[in-house]
């Protein structure tokens, strides 16, 4: 069953990028985003492709590779597929999903333009981005 606007601008509260906005900000996120379903064991990025969309997961689980290599589980509340778009360098890992999914997607044209009309968001990627690097870094 598709979420209606309401219910995107709720689980979009939840997810730690977006927990700070206003009920406005948040109401208008919900409205660049698309609701898929997608079943387990789907490839939803590839190492090394071009960016097209970010990722919010409503529902299950992801598994995120780098060169062949598990590096992290994601769920429910958590995102995936920003690096690539800002910074228009190829896919950094293999997200496939280990569970079916529930997902939010917004597409990369309307995430930048997002970014730049909030300007509060861009300082909470780049902190989401250290830390994803630093984790890397830990993990290598």
């Amino acid at each position: 069953m598709a979420l209606r606007s309401k219910a995107k601008t709720e689980l979009l509260k939840s997810v730690p990028l977006f927990e700070h906005c206003s009920r406005r900000d948040l109401t208008r996120i919900a409205g660049i985003t698309d609701e898929i379903a997608v079943d387990e064991g789907k490839v939803l990025i590839t190492e090394g492709d071009r960016g097209r969309e970010f990722f919010v997961i409503i529902s299950g689980e992801v598994e995120v590779r780098r060169k062949s290599r598990k590096v992290a589980t994601l769920g429910p509340g958590t995102y995936f597929g920003e690096i690539a778009l800002l910074s228009h360098k190829p896919r950094t890992a293999t997200v496939t999903a280990a569970t079916p999914l529930r997902l939010l997607v917004i597409a990369d044209r309307q995430f930048v333009d997002l970014l730049d009309t909030m300007p509060e968001l861009w300082l909470k990627v780049a902190r989401s981005l250290a830390e994803r690097i630093t984790d890397d870094d830990l993990s290598s």
